[in-house]
């Protein structure tokens, strides 16, 4: 229901601002994009045309570009960033979070990011240089070095103090952690905890000794789970020698959270999960013929495998008409299983550990359904074409071709997983194209076999 009214919200926001756009209204348009959150403005630079966007991007104020930017997808703010000076874009990202700067540099063309990184003062460049080397997809690459850090012999009259002089701490800060004079990491203290504690006491009183902390290399998805599975608000990251290096804190976790799910949307139809919905009719040609290439390329596979018993489809045009039934029973038992697996995955269900018995129970639900669909369809088609040998063929390339669907949807995820392949991506591909060729392999072999 809020989601429902902030989209009327933004669509109603995006007709007042079109309206004053044509009507050649600048100056109360520049108005009411200052009036709006930066979320909101990059909402209505992502539903603008490209145009359109453009003159939007134009009428903001320098020092409002950064919040702006850092609420954009990756496709539009790339688009922005490309017309942008690098001095500009250095002036933009300057409030932005470490984490922040290093996903933008990190989506940005080599040449555009090499120019940014130069035009950086010293000391925010190697901490951008420093957050890029961890990779993408990993904990160091999304964490904040913005913490605050305490040490356990001193008194929490003296942390109190310290934190009244101080004035303010960083956002989203929960919990504030115990390191030694090195820098290891030692515990954490909660900011509730702290704050209600006896003076005198000390924080090694107080901390947490047993916190878990996430190792630098982590990947960003088993970031995710860890905070899902113990509800964490915040966490730390530490290197190798448990150094302290940062945190991690829950609006990042979200942003993967729901780049996942888009990820995981996006590449069932083989675009990617940052697709600029307004990009140039060019850019979007390009992106979309690489998939539409790919589909036929298979698509062809089937028709190859169609040819190969074209003496028979001459012979029994009946064949032709219903060839298309098994691999379209096949294609949707397979997609089913695929969909499960590769959530499975997700959610951490799935592994080597049990792979062979979620392997064995596709197979049996592929044989289950295989003879329940086969006695149906074979019941239709010799009603229908009273034709029982005809019925009998059909439902034995059914049966086959079904069990064939759960065998691929359970085991081509775990392949290529191993192979490093995103199942999301290329899986459904895969899968078509496997059981369009056992389907139509299936049905027309075995018409041969007994009805020529």
């Amino acid at each position: 229901m809020a989601e429902a009214l902030e989209i009327k919200h933004a669509q109603s926001q995006l007709q007042a601002i079109n309206l004053a756009l044509s009507s050649g209204r600048f100056v109360h348009v520049r108005k009411l994009l200052h009036e709006m959150p930066a979320s909101d403005v990059a909402l209505l630079l992502e539903s603008s045309p490209f145009k359109a966007r453009t003159e939007l991007w134009n009428m903001l104020d320098d020092d409002f570009h950064g919040d702006v930017l850092e609420e954009l997808s990756e496709d539009v703010r790339n688009g922005i960033i490309s017309q942008m000076v690098p001095e500009k874009v250095v002036d933009a990202l300057e409030d932005m979070d470490i984490d922040d700067i290093a996903e933008t540099l990190s989506t940005l063309p080599q040449s555009v990011s090499q120019d940014v990184l130069e035009s950086m003062d010293e000391q925010d460049r190697q901490r951008a240089e420093k957050a890029l080397s961890y990779g993408e997809d990993t904990a160091g690459f999304i964490m904040n070095t913005d913490t605050i850090t305490l040490r356990a012999d001193v008194n929490i009259d003296v942390i109190l103090r310290y934190l009244r002089l101080k004035g303010e701490i960083p956002e989203t800060t929960d919990t504030f952690y115990v390191v030694s004079r090195n820098d290891k990491f030692i515990g954490t203290i909660p900011v509730t905890k702290l704050l209600t504690a006896l003076p005198e006491l000390k924080v090694e009183d107080l901390m947490n000794e047993d916190a878990e902390a996430i190792p630098v290399d982590m990947p960003e998805s088993d970031v995710a789970k860890l905070f899902e599975r113990y509800n964490w608000l915040s966490a730390p990251v530490v290197d190798e020698n448990n150094q302290l290096l940062g945190r991690i804190t829950i609006d990042d976790v979200v942003d993967i959270i729901r780049e996942d799910a888009e990820h995981s949307m996006m590449s069932m139809a083989g675009l990617d999960d940052e697709e600029d919905t307004f990009a140039p009719v060019v850019q979007s040609t390009q992106r979309r013929s690489i998939w539409l290439a790919v589909n036929l390329l298979t698509a062809l596979m089937a028709a190859a495998v169609s040819d190969l018993f074209e003496a028979t489809l001459s012979q029994l045009a009946v064949l032709a008409i219903l060839n298309t039934i098994v691999p379209s029973m096949g294609g949707v038992a397979g997609n089913q299983t695929l969909t499960l697996v590769i959530r499975g995955m997700a959610l951490g269900h799935v592994s080597e550990s049990n792979s062979r018995s979620l392997i064995a129970k596709e197979l049996a639900i592929g044989f289950f359904n295989g003879a329940i669909w086969a006695i149906f369809i074979a019941s239709v088609i010799a009603l229908w074409k009273q034709d029982w040998m005809l019925g009998a063929v059909i439902a034995f390339a059914m049966m086959i071709n079904m069990i064939a669907a759960g065998l691929a949807g359970a085991t081509l995820p775990l392949i290529m997983k191993r192979l490093k392949i995103d199942p999301a991506l290329a899986g459904s591909v895969i899968l078509t194209t496997i059981t369009d060729v056992v389907g139509i392999f299936a049905f027309l072999g075995t018409a041969t076999l007994f009805l020529l």
